[in-house]
């Protein structure tokens, strides 16, 4: 049995972006060769689209609005940070801040929530 073009594509498009890289290490053994650039430049957008996308893995919190409860999200910035009392004030006075950078996607989220409890409002990018 033969499968077409399309037919791959569309099996790939199915998979998740794991499965994916998975297939891509397999097929560079397989055949002795290597997805780099050049190659995937040269298969055209289609395969461009197929290309595995690299998960982000670092995160930025940023502060964009204290909301009505400043103490409390000065409070929390200093928990956070380690910001000494004018410190943590400046920066929560001076939003959109950034609280903290380069944390994982659990970490940044647990800040986020922790923000929000005290009244903030915040950004990860």
């Amino acid at each position: 049995m033969s499968l077409s073009n399309q037919e791959i594509l569309d099996a790939i498009a199915a998979k998740s972006v794991m499965d994916i890289v998975e297939l891509v290490k397999l097929m560079e053994e397989k055949f002795g060769v290597s997805a780099a650039a050049p190659v995937a430049a040269a298969a055209g957008p289609a395969a461009a689209a197929a290309a595995p996308v690299e998960e982000k893995t670092e995160f930025t919190v940023v502060l964009t609005a204290f909301g009505e409860k400043k103490v409390e999200v000065i409070k929390v910035v200093r928990e956070i940070t380690g910001l000494g009392l004018k410190e943590a004030k400046d920066l929560v006075e001076g939003a959109p801040q950034t609280v903290k950078d380069g944390v994982n996607k659990a970490d940044s989220e647990a800040l986020k929530k922790k923000l929000e409890a005290a009244g903030a409002k915040v950004d990860i990018k």
